[in-house]
Order: C-alpha cells, then structure tokens, then sequence
C-alpha cells in the first residue's frame, strides 16, 4: 500500500512535468524520440529542460509501475486487484507510445489529447490502487443504504463519467491551439458547459453522500474533498483562460498563463 502510495505521487508530479511541456511549448523542443538530440542525457537548456526532463519522469514513473505490478502479482490475492496492476503497467506503457508519437507525428491534435486522457486514466489507476491496498478500504464493512432511494453508486459513476469526459474535452481544448493562438471559441463553450455539468453531476453525488452518510468518515472525507477541490478547480478554469486570453499578445508563454493553467491540469 505504501509503495502504491508512492507510485501514485510519483505519477502526479508527471502530469505536472507534462503539462509543464504543453504550456512552454516545449513539445517538439528535440525531433527525436526516445532519445533528445540523439542522446540519453543531453544538455538541459531553454525548452529541453521541460521536454527531456518530463521524459526522464515518465520513464522512472514507468519503471516504478512495472515494480509495483510484480509486487501486487506476488503479495496481493484478489484477483481483480491484480488485473488492475497488470492494466496500470499496460496503460503506462501505451501513455508512452502516445508520447513518442505526438513528437513523431508532429503533434497532431488527436495524438496528444489521447496522451492527455491516458495521462489522467493512468493517474486514476494508481490512486485505486493505493485505496484498494490500504487497510481500511480491506476492513470496511458494507453499508446499508435507504430503500426507494436512488443507489448512491449510480450517482457517484454519473459523475466519474461527467468528469472523465471534461477531461477529454479540456485535453482537446488544451492541445487545440498553443499559447501564441486563441483557442477556438466551440471548444471553450463545451468545455463550460462540461463545467456546468460536472458541478451538478459531483455536487449531487457529493451532497448525497454527506447527507445519507454523515457518520461513515470513509465515505464523508472523500465527499468533502471532492467539493473542495471542485471549487478550486472552477476558480483555476476562470483564472486560466483570463490568462491565457493575453497569451497571443505576449513574447512567448509568460509565468501567470504557465503556473495556472499547470495547476488547472493537475487540479483536473
């Protein structure tokens, strides 16, 4: 549990080092791939720093991830739980094709919303997996819930497919134009409207929780989380695109449009 802990931290500080790549424009800072320059360890100068730096990420996130699968197929017995570990190393090792491919391909737009997506689906993966190693969700007990209500599961699902399809819309809109362009007008209506949805679809299943289970802290921490970080996120989204509105204007991406929109990502 503790190793998956650990992997699952390592993993979001990669999804900052990525979006760290987006929003310099360092995505295409060397042509080749898995090499930089032709090089293992190339000099860290200007806008290879953030690309190469974020490949020497993912590659030990990668190689972490292939130590916590032998881990969980050696010490863990439920069966599900160890699909699940051979499905995390399966995701990472596509998330890193998709990578050598969007610098291949040039950056195509479809290349490196799906490497987006996957990014965050690999990150899900690891954080189950750190909750269903850890000894409370192993010991918890089943809850009753009132009958003729409406199942808080089917609630909570609403909203992990609400969100994790504003992330394919936020990735798509991210990756649709770089800091020196608007960003389309239809993609940044989606992407409220996705918001709109999120907060109602989280906030139900959210207030749900804590009205139905205000004892189960299991259940009420993660609630309260979950609304904490849904404000935080709507706050980053305003911040984030009144910043990046200037961006066209300016030299080149600036710290303001650079560190909000980075915390908008790994807040998503």
């Amino acid at each position: 549990n503790r190793f998956a802990i650990f992997v699952a931290c390592a993993t979001f500080f990669l999804i900052i080092a990525g979006a760290l790549v987006t929003s310099n424009d360092a995505g295409l800072a060397t042509p080749d791939w898995p090499l930089s320059n032709g090089q293992v360890f190339p000099k860290m100068v200007g806008n290879l720093f953030w690309e190469h730096g974020h490949r020497m990420v993912a590659t030990t996130v990668g190689m972490l991830t292939i130590v916590l699968m032998i881990y969980i197929l050696r010490k863990e017995n439920r069966s599900w739980v160890r699909k699940l570990g051979v499905f995390a190393l399966l995701a990472v090792i596509a998330q890193g094709l998709l990578g050598g491919l969007t610098v291949k391909l040039m950056l195509p737009l479809a290349v490196s919303a799906a490497h987006a997506t996957l990014a965050q689906l690999f990150f899900c993966t690891t954080v189950s997996l750190a909750v269903f190693t850890s000894r409370s969700w192993i010991e918890a007990r089943p809850i009753e819930e009132e009958k003729g209500t409406l199942p808080l599961r089917y609630l909570c699902t609403a909203a992990l497919v609400t969100i994790f399809l504003q992330l394919i819309i936020g990735a798509t809109l991210r990756h649709s134009a770089t800091w020196d362009r608007q960003l389309p007008t239809e993609l940044v209506l989606t992407h409220i409207g996705g918001a709109l949805a999120v907060t109602i679809a989280l906030g139900s299943a959210t207030l749900t929780v804590l009205r139905r289970h205000k004892d189960e802290k299991f259940l009420t921490r993660p609630a309260l989380i979950a609304l904490l970080l849904l404000v935080v996120q709507l706050s980053l989204g305003i911040a984030a695109y009144v910043t990046r509105l200037a961006s066209p204007n300016d030299p080149q991406p600036l710290n303001p449009m650079i560190s909000i929109t980075v915390a908008h990502v790994a807040c998503g």
